[in-house]
């Protein structure tokens, strides 16, 4: 791992590991701290362990944005020992509890596209969340309020946002993407538009939004980005209605037509077991 935190609000870092440029966020409080997602490795994680350390000596509860193995199979070595709370979604939760499916899943999917990562991945022991959340939780963390909410179904079924208020953060996770398109493979393309929507209520104008990959960003670029979905939510609606190939709907969609595929193919698919 190269580099290490970067203050982007009072008392809130960031750190970017650069294979898949995710992102770890750290809120410090008094006394306490909070780690926002764990990276893929059980090495990685190590990495930023130390990297915490160097911010804070504090204790860290854990939380983690989503399943996916880049965001959580650093759970062991960040929450394991000494023992440490792990917040995330309750589906999010229910997959990190069949954890060799996980691990062969992310195997598939780190050997086809970073294979360098693939026998670290499939040799890392997995640790599921023990605080499962439904809808919201709180937290206080060395005296800072902070929010955990589930916006609804959108890159996948079981997303959790992070919201600092006194520092005006929001911690996105994967339902905002700077570094590239939004991936769909496990997505509610046609719901994901509203997810987006529940999320910017928590944000003012001058809101720091951290994405799941790539640099912070503001609301306009939120904003922009939930247009973008709405727009490809529409069009697979209506490629769906006319039995349109979800090819075609795809080719001038936005965030290209190799992202836009694998969303209209899910949006389909969605409006299909619903008139089944």
């Amino acid at each position: 791992m190269t580099g290490g935190f970067v203050e982007v609000a009072d008392r809130v870092h960031v750190l970017t590991e650069p294979v898949l440029d995710v992102n770890v966020t750290l809120v410090v409080g008094d006394g306490a701290a909070l780690v926002v997602d764990t990276l893929s490795t059980a090495a990685q994680a190590a990495d930023l362990a130390a990297a915490i350390r160097s911010i804070t000596g504090a204790p860290w509860t854990v939380v983690n944005t989503h399943h996916h193995f880049d965001h959580c199979f650093g759970n062991a070595v960040l929450a394991a020992d000494p023992p440490r709370p792990v917040y995330a979604h309750e589906r999010a939760a229910a997959a990190l509890r069949d954890a060799d499916r996980l691990r062969r899943e992310a195997y598939a999917e780190v050997l086809a596209g970073w294979p360098e990562l693939a026998p670290a991945v499939a040799g890392t022991a997995l640790l599921a969340p023990t605080h499962p959340v439904g809808t919201e939780a709180r937290l206080d963390i060395g005296g800072r309020r902070v929010l955990l909410r589930h916006p609804g179904p959108g890159h996948t079924g079981a997303d959790l946002v992070v919201h600092v208020p006194d520092a005006d953060v929001l911690v996105a996770g994967d339902l905002v993407e700077q570094s590239g398109p939004p991936a769909f493979e496990d997505a509610y393309p046609l719901r994901w538009p509203d997810a987006l929507t529940d999320l910017l209520r928590l944000t003012t104008p001058a809101t720091v939004v951290i994405p799941g990959h790539g640099t912070p960003v503001d609301v306009a670029f939120v904003r922009e980005q939930q247009r973008q979905l709405a727009e490809l939510a529409g069009r697979i609606r209506a490629g769906y209605r006319d039995g349109a190939p979800a090819e075609r709907i795809a080719a001038d969609a936005p965030f290209g037509p190799e992202a836009a595929i694998v969303a209209v193919r899910r949006g389909y698919a969605e409006l299909g077991s619903a008139t089944a």
